[in-house]
């Protein structure tokens, strides 16, 4: 009886998502700076059997950068919204990540995730927008967004925690001025 009960438990455990952001950091590039960033991505079995099914899943990566100040709230400087969609093509047995107009394919589901939820040279933020001598926050989240879902998943969503994919709000102080 014991044994069913740790079975039940981790299989209940197994189907649950999760992204978990490892690091991230601002790298000042000719006249702004670009976010690196790391990702632990975990699918559960009913979003790994939507993408190979041919649903597109489409991610919200969102940066903040703000002015800390004592007795208010904290002077956004500046925020980017950069949207990624993962999907699989059926007709060439591809995985596709989708970055703006840059496209990469994949032949395993794991490799095209390890590239999704890798940011490199993200631009962000001019220079121009801060201030030599001042102290910023910066701070970033990974999402599904499920508005995006199409209609026949978005039921399902709502009532799953397998589809509240999200990752937690990674924050830190930038040395922006090196």
């Amino acid at each position: 009886m014991i044994c069913l009960l740790a079975f039940i438990a981790s299989a209940a455990l197994a189907g649950n998502s999760s992204l978990n952001v490892k690091s991230a950091e601002l790298e000042p590039f000719e006249d702004g700076y670009a976010l690196n960033a790391d990702i632990d991505a975990k699918f559960s079995s009913a979003i790994e059997e939507a993408v190979n099914r041919g649903f597109e899943l489409n991610f919200i990566f969102e940066f903040q950068l703000s002015k800390p100040r004592k007795y208010w709230f904290d002077d956004e400087v500046a925020t980017t919204i950069h949207r990624v969609s993962l999907t699989y093509h059926a007709l060439s047995r591809q995985y596709l990540v989708i970055r703006g107009d840059q496209q990469k394919t994949f032949v395993r589901l794991d490799e095209a995730i390890d590239d999704l939820t890798y940011i490199h040279n993200l631009k962000v933020f001019q220079k121009s927008e801060v201030e030599k001598g001042e102290p910023y926050k910066a701070a970033f989240l990974m999402r599904l967004d499920t508005k995006k879902l199409p209609k026949t998943l978005q039921g399902e969503s709502i009532s799953l925690d397998d589809w509240k994919l999200s990752s937690q709000r990674f924050e830190w102080i930038p040395n922006l001025f090196k």
